[in-house]
């Protein structure tokens, strides 16, 4: 599977940005999903996740109650509503699947290319 994450972009703080990661292939159905971000000078960290049937999902702390993971099976597409966004919120931003539940672990087999998200003061 190959994924292209899109959606990114410069934001005043306060401001909301919705990135997508749109997946090849006829499978993306059987793959767990997360997102994950790296800020400069940072490792990477884990932001949010979601299960194949889109019934169980999760973020991390720093982002709860203001990021919203979703996916959409039929249009091989997965999505990161991030709204009151924070300078510490500018990271590249990264979606990844796996067959396997991975969780915050970043051992997932497939990753997109990044969008990166840059959030000013």
């Amino acid at each position: 599977v190959q994924l292209v994450a899109s959606g990114g972009g410069l934001v005043q703080a306060g401001g909301s940005l919705r990135l997508s990661c749109a997946a090849s292939g006829r499978t993306f159905s059987s793959y767990e999903m997360a997102w994950f971000r790296q800020a400069p000078g940072k490792e990477r960290e884990f932001v949010a996740a979601i299960n194949r049937k889109a019934n169980n999902a999760y973020t991390a702390d720093s982002v709860k109650g203001r990021f919203t993971i979703s996916r959409d099976n039929a249009e091989k597409t997965g999505y990161l509503q991030m709204n009151s966004l924070t300078p510490e919120d500018t990271a590249l931003y990264y979606c990844a699947v796996d067959h396997a539940a991975r969780g915050r672990r970043g051992e997932y087999d497939y990753w997109g290319q990044g969008t990166q998200v840059t959030v000013s003061s």
